[in-house]
Parts: structure tokens; sequence; C-alpha cells
């Protein structure tokens, strides 16, 4: 089966990282979770709620973290995804997430980002001349970063697939399991 690396932070949204995280253990891939160090980190929850124009924040769960991203070995891996929340927002200036990401996007492996996780590729130059979605206040972000942004649960371009936020996680997580079972070379 498949190793999928997950890159995640403090403030990662708990669904965007939990809903992966499970639904790939579940069809017997490995799940890793990589993050700044190997303290658990704090997922936060994002909801909706009458009278207010933007999201609500909340604690979330701790997401216990198995390999610091200075010791990841991309090369290991079989696809990586990036849950949105406000971690990339800081894990995207990282050296070693610039270097992870890259790689994958560089060898045509399968990657995944939820909300806004595509921040992450869009900040390293990834996106130009790609399809993405994402959180839809970023379509202008992605738009500058040279994508085309589409308003979709399930944005397929080659070995990518891109969602707008923890809604669309059911049909995200098929467009995904999808590409990673085509990407998947058997042993």
């Amino acid at each position: 089966m498949a190793q999928v690396l997950i890159l995640t932070g403090d403030a990662a949204e708990e669904l965007d990282s939990m809903y992966p995280v499970f639904r790939l253990r579940e069809a017997g891939h490995e799940a890793v979770v990589a993050a700044p160090t190997t303290r658990p980190v704090k997922l936060v929850v994002h909801d909706f709620e009458p009278d207010c124009d933007a999201y609500t924040e909340k604690p979330g769960h701790l997401l216990p973290v198995d390999v610091a991203f200075s010791e990841v070995k991309p090369e290991e891996y079989d696809a990586l995804v990036i849950p949105g929340g406000r971690a990339p927002e800081y894990i995207r200036t990282d050296p070693d997430v610039a270097r992870i990401v890259g790689y994958f996007f560089d060898h045509g492996l399968p990657v995944g980002t939820i909300c806004h996780g595509p921040q992450v590729p869009a900040a390293l130059g990834l996106l130009r001349g790609r399809t993405t979605a994402a959180f839809p206040p970023l379509k202008v972000d992605m738009e500058l970063a040279g994508a085309t942004f589409v308003d979709g649960p399930d944005v397929v371009d080659g070995a990518m697939v891109s969602c707008r936020g923890w809604p669309d996680l059911p049909q995200w997580s098929r467009a995904f399991m999808q590409v990673l079972e085509k990407a998947r070379i058997p042993a």
C-alpha cells in the first residue's frame, strides 16, 4: 500500500487534517504526519455561523506527529497531502517544506490540497499553469500564483487533487484515492 505524507502544523483545520489520515488508513495506506517538530500539533475547528462574515475558529484536538519536516525523506513516500487551516500560512516559509513539496511536484506524484493547503505550492511557484480549487476567498491568491481557480469540490489536474474545504472532503477523498491508486506501481 501507499505511504502518504501529511504536511501540517499548529492551527491546521481539524477535519481537513483528521479526515484524510483516517480515510487513508481505512484504505490500508500508511498516513505519516509531518510538522515543524514531533510534538503533537494543536488543531482548530473552523465553522460558519449566522451573523458572521468570516469563518469562526475554536480549539480542536491534538494530532500526533510522526516526523519533523527536517527528517522527511520525500523519496520514501508515494503521495502528499496538505490540509488547510492557518498552518499553510507559516509552514510554506519552511525550507524543508519547499524541499519536500518540490520533490512531489517535480516527480509528478499525487498531491492533495484542502482549503488553504494550496497556499503552500502557490508560495513556491508550483501552481503556475495549473488548475486548482481552494477556499473561495483565496481565488485571487491562486490566480496571482499563475493558477486557474475552479470553485469545485474535487478539482483534478494531473496528479494534483484540490478542494474548497472540509464540506468537500467526501468528493475530494474519492478523487484523491482514485489518483493515488492510478499512480501506484505494483510491488
